[in-house]
Order: C-alpha cells, then structure tokens, then sequence
C-alpha cells in the first residue's frame, strides 16, 4: 500500500507540489488571522488614581487628600485592599478589586 501511494507521488509530482504550496499557503493565512494572546494578564483588577496638589507637604496632601479619598475608596463594593503613596505635591492610591467584581 505504501509503495502504490509513493508510486502515485512520484508520477503525479506536479500535484503533489501543488497541493503541498496550497497546504503552506492556507497555514500562513490560518496563522495571520488568528487572534493570539501570547501572554495572559495575571494581575490584580485595579485602580489607579493620581492626585496632585502643588507644593505641599506630604503631611498636608496625606490629611487634605490620600487619606478621605482612601476611606470614601473602602465602602467601594467588592475592593479587596486600597493601598495608597504620599510624596511631595502629590499622592497615588490604588485601589485593588476582588477577583470577577463587575464594573
């Protein structure tokens, strides 16, 4: 059986070339138009907000800002943790959701 089909190959090698360039050509439109996600987003659903408030201390951006947007940021539904960062001038809060919380 092997040897019929090997002798089919040989005689007909014009098919057998053109069917084998039709294959590679379907394969490289196949492989163009697929969507891929080569690397999955693991991380956190999350938030994060930047606040700036120009030429104050972190003391005063911390009481003024961080630290009421944080508590109103916790009755939120569905946030698993708010952790925020005072500097000079400005202040981020990220704000990060449980795991499926639907916006």
């Amino acid at each position: 059986m092997i040897t019929r089909i090997l002798d089919a190959c040989l005689n007909n090698r014009f098919l057998v070339i053109t069917g084998t360039l039709l294959l590679i050509a379907a394969g490289f439109g196949t492989v163009a138009t697929t969507p891929m996600d080569a690397i999955p987003d693991l991380s956190d659903v999350q938030i994060i907000i930047f606040s700036e408030y120009p030429g104050q201390t972190p003391q005063v951006v911390e009481d003024q800002v961080t630290y009421p947007l944080t508590v109103a940021l916790l009755g939120v539904p569905a946030v698993k943790n708010v952790r925020s960062l005072t500097m000079f001038g400005s202040s981020t809060i990220y704000v990060i959701f449980e795991e499926g919380a639907q916006f």
